[in-house]
């Protein structure tokens, strides 16, 4: 475009030149030089101006083109608006904002199917054969809300009813620091710490279910150090024993120390629990255990209802080492009851494992407690899943005070199969001893052996 602009003047400047010498034939030629010189100076001004216009109708085309080339070209990252809400996968989905909302549906399926071999005379011997049940059937969502508010509520629909388990709201005060009101546990315990997915086996030690420790409703602090752990709450009793006449309430307490020794995790640890029965007292309380499974409601070992109970206080003791596939654990712990006017009774109970995975994956241990296992090689991506052996020896004395509730003794072996992350079946076996029983035989021995055994598929989300 722009040469044919200099063609077209250059056109006029010639035709203007022939013209002009033509008139100037019959002219003056002083009178003819000087018009020509007139025209040249003209020509030269319009040239000038044709290299300016040319120059700034550059300039714009350039501006143009960056102008298109920098609408064109991708935000940069840290400019690129981000989504509201995004949903990631764990187990479930995760749905969060960046405001600090998120909610993620949870749950738990356990079926088992177990059977106690005992004496054949024994009174209660229909009630060991072989059954199933759903030990667990969890529901329930957790989630977390804007300045540092999480929540959680969860119900167990096993029993045909919802039985809330964990329902609480907590605070992060500080990355250390946690705040939290509701039912939840009251830090019982290294095994009762530890969810009922994760377990070595099917049912835990005979002292957390002997000593009743389960869910209550109260207030609590728990602080994550690096190498060490603080737990401490005041709770009332579980919601569905609360009433206008239960005014029971308990002090709790646990403290951890996780230093890493030799390559793996040391966890010493230990517990206080003081709990005031009040109205509670002349009711009483009962301490007692199934035998290694929870498909029979049977107990050999049972003290039956104790009265009166005015308060109980329970310490524990806890030990445990984790190395790769390795993990080696020692428990116990001591309940005593307070009787107004006679004797107070102190039980005992505990245990001692080893396991092994049999794989190559490592025993998982977060917080203080044994956490989930994720095998590196799971089924569906080239891999057998995880495979986990243990052996324990458990131990209940219920006999002290002149109360005869029996000991019982357990030597138990599991074999765990961990296909993926959320998908564990259990084996389990137990061969237990009895000195005392509150079951006599039809000859009236209460020292007898029984046998134990068990399987379980699981899966959580």
């Amino acid at each position: 475009m722009m040469g044919k602009s200099r063609l077209s003047v250059a056109a006029l400047a010639f035709a203007a030149g022939w013209a002009v010498p033509v008139q100037a034939q019959s002219s003056d030629p002083a009178a003819v030089e000087r018009e020509l010189a007139a025209m040249r100076a003209q020509m030269q001004q319009m040239a000038q101006r044709i290299d300016t216009l040319e120059s700034q109708l550059r300039e714009a085309r350039a501006g143009t083109d960056a102008a298109v080339a920098a609408a064109a070209a991708p935000l940069p990252a840290a400019a690129a608006a981000k989504p509201e809400t995004a949903i990631t996968w764990d187990g479930a989905p995760r749905i969060s904002s960046r405001n600090g909302w998120s909610f993620k549906p949870r749950g738990r399926i356990q079926v088992d199917t177990a059977g106690v071999s005992a004496p054949s005379d024994l009174a209660a011997h229909r009630n060991l054969g072989v059954t199933s049940e759903f030990r667990r059937i969890y529901l329930g969502f957790d989630g977390t809300m804007p300045g540092g508010f999480g929540y959680r509520l969860e119900a167990d629909l096993a029993g045909g009813s919802a039985d809330l388990t964990d329902v609480y709201m907590t605070y992060k005060a500080t990355p250390e620091l946690t705040l939290t009101v509701g039912q939840h546990k009251p830090f019982n315990s290294l095994e009762d710490m530890t969810s009922d997915l994760f377990t070595s086996f099917m049912e835990r030690a005979a002292f957390n279910s002997a000593f009743n420790f389960e869910r209550r409703i109260g207030a609590s602090a728990t602080y994550t150090g690096k190498r060490f752990l603080v737990q401490g709450g005041v709770f009332t009793d579980n919601f569905k024993d609360l009433n206008d006449t239960n005014n029971s309430f308990s002090l709790d307490g646990r403290a951890v120390f996780m230093p890493r020794l030799a390559g793996g995790q040391l966890h010493i640890g230990g517990s206080l629990h003081y709990r005031t029965l009040n109205n509670l007292a002349n009711a009483g309380s009962g301490y007692g255990a199934r035998p290694f499974v929870h498909t029979t409601d049977v107990k050999f070992v049972n003290t039956g209802t104790v009265t009166p109970v005015s308060a109980e206080f329970i310490y524990g003791a806890e030990l445990a080492y984790i190395r790769g596939p390795f993990h080696a654990t020692v428990e116990s712990s001591w309940l005593n009851a307070r009787r107004p006017g006679l004797p107070d009774p102190t039980f005992n109970g505990g245990y001692a494992e080893v396991g092994m995975m049999l794989t190559g994956d490592e025993t998982a241990y977060k917080g203080g407690a044994y956490d989930r296992i994720r095998p590196r090689h799971p089924i569906g991506n080239g891999g057998l899943g995880a495979v986990l052996v243990n052996a324990r020896y458990d131990w209940l004395d219920l006999d002290d005070a002149g109360i005869r509730g029996g000991r019982q003794q357990i030597a138990g072996v599991s074999l765990q199969w961990i296909p993926i992350d959320y998908v564990r079946f259990i084996f389990n076996y137990g061969h237990l001893w009895f000195n005392g029983a509150v079951l006599p035989t039809a000859t009236g021995n209460r020292d007898y052996t029984a046998d134990s055994m068990g399987v379980r598929a699981q899966l959580d989300f």
